[in-house]
C-alpha cells in the first residue's frame, strides 16, 4: 500500500507542478487558445497565474516530503489544498459545460483525497 501511495505523490507532483507552470510561463494570450484551456477567458490573466502559483505551491507541498522526511506532515495538508483547487477547476468547467475537462478534474480530485486521507492516517498510526 505504501508503494502505491508514493506512486500517487509522484504523480501529484508531477500533474500540480506542471500544470502550474505552464499557467506562470506560458503567456495568458497563447494559453487560453491552448487545446482544453478555453476556460481561462473567463479570468483574468491575474487570476490564472494566481492558480498557478497555487498549483505550483501544491506540488511541491506535496513532494517535499519525498526528499525531506521533516516536511512530511506537510503531504496532507498541500493535498487538501490541490483537492480544494481541483473542486474549483470542476466547478469552472460544469458551468461553462466542459464535461471532458471536469472528467479529468474528478480523477485527480480523486487521488487528492486519497492521498489526503492516507498521509493523515500513516500519520496516526
Amino acid at each position: 500500500m505504501q508503494t502505491f501511495v508514493t506512486v500517487v505523490q509522484v504523480l501529484l507532483t508531477i500533474f500540480f507542478f506542471a500544470g502550474g507552470t505552464l499557467k506562470l510561463v506560458r503567456p495568458y494570450a497563447k494559453f487560453k487558445t491552448m487545446p482544453y484551456q478555453e476556460w481561462a477567458q473567463d479570468f483574468a490573466p491575474w487570476q490564472v497565474r494566481l492558480i498557478g502559483v497555487l498549483e505550483v505551491a501544491g506540488g511541491l507541498g506535496i513532494g517535499a516530503a519525498l526528499f525531506w522526511p521533516a516536511w512530511r506532515p506537510l503531504t496532507p495538508l498541500a493535498a487538501a489544498g490541490g483537492a480544494l483547487i481541483m473542486a474549483g477547476a470542476m466547478a469552472t468547467h460544469l458551468r461553462r459545460a466542459e464535461y471532458v475537462n471536469m472528467a479529468g478534474n474528478s480523477v485527480w480530485l480523486g487521488l487528492t483525497l486519497f492521498m489526503t486521507y492516507s498521509k493523515l492516517m500513516l500519520m496516526a498510526g
